[in-house]
């Protein structure tokens, strides 16, 4: 009897709660467009102060009637397109969406078309700005930059592993070196920390000193079918290679350059192709290395660390033809670096990254 008045008095409160949060609150007003995927869509970007996408197409593709494949709007909103619809991308065109409360906002989807050999914007590693708080980063800005280093995760131990290096005159590169975190941070098993540059975003609020790359969201929008990649590299791995135990290692350090294709469409994140080189080879004399793209799944000859954490690939047909919406590229002086592994002070410097077609 006693579980039941409980009972009750729980679902009576629910139910109280829920309706005074609806007569309270109102009705909503939020009309967005949360998420959106046309037929041959490359990749987009949704601008929710200014209200417009803009959607990325292949060179070479009639977009003169592309389907909605998939429309996310804002909770109870409606729109005067529907999945399965068709689209002129070959203009601006427009969707309305209506709140919950009536209110009708009218979005502009802006056509790009995408170049079929496109480039990293700074793959010269020419620019770099100062950070407010005095360390510089790869870019022009920090609003435009698709680069990212490990430097904000090490900025509270005075700690720059990413650094940029002067060739010649307004010619520069990026030097990566594994630092030594100290004594304090040896003993909670953060002994190290490997110098790395990245395409991708930092989110300070996401800083998790035991997993570092919990704070990185990898990757930046991307369309070309690249068949390899080309960089101009030094390396120097250090004396003592340990784990972050401070056991000493019987291999010595490695570094990484790689990149990776993806598609990223649905919630769903699929692995195109796979380029990547690993190396422990002292080289003190600056070496151009061309590294393939491998597409499609790979098999047991290929390393473990080269594949997708998820195990998800683009299979079937698609894999000879599709366009990626993104690249990951990334360097690092210590390959595991980011388990707290490597030898202190690997030194990896890198320059002039193209892509290949």
């Amino acid at each position: 009897m006693k579980k039941r008045i409980i009972t009750s008095i729980i679902l009576s409160l629910f139910i109280f709660t829920s309706c005074m949060e609806e007569t309270f609150f109102g009705k909503s007003e939020y009309a967005n467009i949360k998420n959106i995927e046309l037929t041959n869509q490359a990749a987009m970007r949704i601008d929710e102060s200014n209200k417009t996408i803009t959607i990325e197409m292949p060179a070479g593709v009639d977009i003169s009637a592309v389907s909605i494949k998939l429309l996310e709007l804002s909770t109870f909103a409606t729109a005067d397109k529907k999945i399965g619809d068709f689209l002129d991308m070959s203009n601006e065109a427009t969707i309305n969406v209506t709140s919950e409360s009536g209110k009708t906002v009218t979005w502009k989807l802006i056509p790009a078309i995408a170049t079929s050999e496109p480039q990293l914007a700074n793959s010269n590693f020419n620019f770099w700005y100062k950070t407010a708080d005095g360390y510089y980063e790869p870019g022009e800005a920090a609003t435009s930059t698709i680069w990212g280093t490990g430097n904000p995760g090490t900025h509270m131990l005075k700690l720059y592993a990413a650094t940029p290096f002067e060739l010649a005159s307004q010619n520069y590169g990026v030097k990566l070196q594994t630092l030594d975190n100290g004594k304090l941070s040896a003993v909670v098993g953060l002994p190290i920390s490997a110098g790395s540059i990245y395409t991708g975003k930092f989110d300070p609020n996401k800083i998790d000193p035991a997993n570092p790359q919990k704070a990185i969201d990898f990757g930046t929008l991307f369309v070309g079918r690249a068949a390899s990649f080309t960089i101009k590299y030094t390396y120097k791995p250090g004396t003592t290679n340990k784990d972050k135990k401070g056991n000493v290692l019987s291999y010595p350090d490695a570094c990484d350059i790689y990149a990776y294709l993806e598609i990223r469409q649905g919630g769903k994140i699929e692995r195109l192709a796979t380029a990547w080189f690993r190396s422990s080879e002292t080289v003190e004399t600056v070496k151009t290395i061309t590294v393939k793209f491998n597409y499609g799944k790979l098999d047991s000859s290929f390393p473990d660390y080269m594949k997708p954490e998820n195990g998800l690939y683009v299979t079937g047909d698609s894999v000879s033809y599709a366009l990626p919406s993104h690249i990951t590229f990334v360097a690092s002086s210590s390959y595991d670096g980011a388990k707290f592994a490597g030898a202190i002070g690997s030194t990896l410097m890198v320059d002039d990254l193209e892509i290949n077609y």
